[in-house]
């Protein structure tokens, strides 16, 4: 296995590793409050559409489009995926956004199935709709990640073992434990991952603008692939001083009402 090979690996891991986090997190609620057995159905059932969206889009998008095209495309999106990711990093960072709690979420889903009555026989609908939506929409991210990620580098095969490694991680680690994966600095990993997004998408749309010139070859980056870690550098220098600027400032002891200090 060569570095580009691995590093491709290791990319899509790290991000649909954050993803299948919270993907857990609902379907442990789900099977620990209604039913595992109807949880786990949607859970399956999520799991294969996804796998056909994903062959289904990565055919199209492999054979419809030229290489630079593809680079734009791809490469502006998952840009964009990036700075929202960043967006709400540089938020929390800051005070600005409520920390994100997996006990939290794992709470208000367990509150919401006992809300809906009763468990029933069988197929429980409540229980296999709610994990079959957290699944494919969380699952939705992953494919999105392993698209970008495998076709720019030609090597869809092994950002798909990358995902899979986060999924049977994440739910050996879960299975493990019967709880919520809390232990995990969920914000930090998402922290990461919108660096690592932003970076990369910013590399693929800027190679992809050669689709606009005589011979629509893509651009090259002086140093090819060692720019990557360059901006990384330079999307967490930026995302650092957005972190400066927005910092809430400490409320004084004084200034606390009478009421709030009790």
């Amino acid at each position: 296995m060569d570095a580009a090979t691995s590093a491709l690996i290791i990319a899509t891991f790290v991000a649909c590793f954050v993803e299948m986090v919270e993907a857990t997190t609902i379907v442990m609620a789900m099977g620990y409050t209604r039913s595992w057995r109807s949880a786990l159905t949607g859970t399956f059932a999520a799991l294969g559409v996804l796998a056909v969206v994903t062959l289904a889009a990565g055919y199209a998008l492999a054979t419809w489009l030229p290489e630079s095209a593809l680079q734009l495309a791809i490469g502006g999106l998952l840009l964009i995926f990036g700075l929202q990711w960043l967006r709400k990093a540089i938020l929390r960072s800051s005070g600005r956004k409520a920390v994100h709690d997996e006990d939290a979420i794992y709470r208000e889903e367990v509150e919401a199935a006992k809300a809906a009555g009763e468990a029933k026989q069988g197929l429980d609908m409540f229980a296999f709709m709610v994990s079959f939506k957290g699944v494919f929409l969380e699952g939705m991210e992953v494919v999105f990640i392993v698209l970008t990620f495998g076709l720019n580098a030609n090597n869809i095969p092994a950002a798909g073992v990358g995902a899979a490694a986060a999924v049977v991680i994440v739910l050996g680690i879960a299975i493990a434990l019967r709880r919520p994966l809390s232990m995990i600095n969920e914000n930090l990993l998402k922290y990461g991952v919108g660096l690592l997004l932003a970076s990369f998408g910013t590399y693929w749309a800027v190679e992809g603008i050669g689709i606009f010139r005589d011979g629509r070859e893509s651009l090259g980056w002086p140093g090819h692939d060692l720019m990557i870690l360059a901006l990384v550098a330079a999307w967490f220098l930026l995302s650092r001083i957005f972190v400066t600027a927005l910092r809430k400032p400490a409320v004084p002891a004084a200034a606390v009402p009478v009421e709030v200090q009790k």
